[in-house]
């Protein structure tokens, strides 16, 4: 079964399988619908996959959208809507899953936070006080790909920006469809890449201590975009949390069976 609803802002999800558990996903900044779904799937159950503004097929985003309580909002309407008691985030989608935890700490049984990116300081502070997760030229990976986009947007050449994703990528392997389609995902994001930096989605970790959630935990390692210490601040801060570190840049793409056991797990 497919269901596909649209909702404010331009927010549109769909609906997959029968009966419960419900399962609410999130998807990070810039996925594309295929990675969207890859969390769901052998999941049982009905999968619920929101497509944020300025994504996939929905409008753009309307003007100063992009906040963590904003997307916060919009993802707790659709979980309320739907009925979802569980719920899996990635990168942004976590961070939208932390929000509203803090604020609403009974309302899901069970969390799945993929890749966390930020907690309770912001990129531009957390990534600047550790040199090892910042470049040889002192910028932070997001200023990095925020200016690379500025720069496709204003001349119409995408190499520097397609420079930026790839290195961010395993070296020895073929991205090379991957990365057309996160730079094509990523041209549509400029408000988001210049404002979200400066936020966090949990101003006090203390509240997260209240969340009664079963909580999986997954980060990546190398990735500077979304650095393990934060995933571990992460599991550190809910008492009922699971954290597993997998081997790679890119554990999502390049680590996927690995995943979805841990996720049949966490489901179960």
């Amino acid at each position: 079964m497919s269901l596909a609803q649209a909702e404010a802002n331009g927010v549109r999800w769909s609906a997959h399988g029968t009966g419960g558990p419900v399962t609410l996903l999130i998807p990070g900044l810039g996925a594309t619908p295929g990675e969207a779904r890859l969390p769901a799937v052998g999941l049982a159950g009905t999968r619920v996959v929101l497509t944020l503004p300025s994504h996939g097929e929905s409008p753009d985003a309307p003007p100063g959208y992009f906040r963590y309580q904003t997307i916060a909002a919009d993802v707790l309407a659709v979980a309320d809507e739907v009925g979802a008691t569980a719920a899996i985030g990635t990168s942004l989608g976590a961070s939208a899953l932390l929000a509203i935890a803090a604020a609403h700490p009974t309302r899901f049984e069970r969390l799945a936070l993929l890749i966390p990116a930020v907690l309770d300081q912001p990129r531009a502070v957390s990534r600047s006080t550790l040199s090892e997760q910042v470049s040889e030229a002192g910028a932070d990976p997001l200023a990095r790909m925020s200016e690379a986009t500025e720069h496709a947007l204003s001349t119409g050449d995408n190499s520097r920006l397609q420079a930026v994703v790839a290195g961010e990528l395993p070296p020895g392997q073929d991205f090379a469809d991957y990365v057309d389609k996160r730079v094509a995902a990523l041209l549509r994001l400029r408000e988001a890449l210049t404002s979200l930096p400066a936020q966090v989605p949990v101003p006090d970790v203390r509240t997260l201590a209240e969340v009664t959630a079963r909580v999986l935990v997954v980060s990546a390692t190398g990735d500077p975009l979304h650095p393990e210490h934060v995933a571990k601040s992460v599991a550190a801060a809910l008492a009922l949390s699971r954290l597993e570190v997998l081997p790679s840049l890119i554990p999502l793409v390049t680590h996927r069976r690995e995943l979805r056991a841990l996720l049949a797990d966490w489901a179960s």
